[in-house]
């Protein structure tokens, strides 16, 4: 469960702001997302490889 602590006078848009953020990093909805639809272990190595080519190609033009 998540609890965001709101301090007396705090703006209602801020506590709300914080709720949100912390709902994002428990990754709920990336999970029920990816749940919606199975994708074969193969597929998945093929997207994580891919991505990781992605990220070193990212990483080499910056340096």
């Amino acid at each position: 469960m998540i609890i965001v602590p709101v301090k007396d006078g705090e703006n209602i848009e801020r506590a709300l702001k914080k709720f949100k953020r912390k709902f994002e990093k428990t990754g709920v909805v990336r999970e029920l997302r990816a749940r919606q639809q199975y994708d074969k272990p193969s597929v998945l190595k093929r997207l994580k490889m891919e991505h990781a080519v992605y990220v070193q190609k990212l990483r080499s033009v910056e340096e």
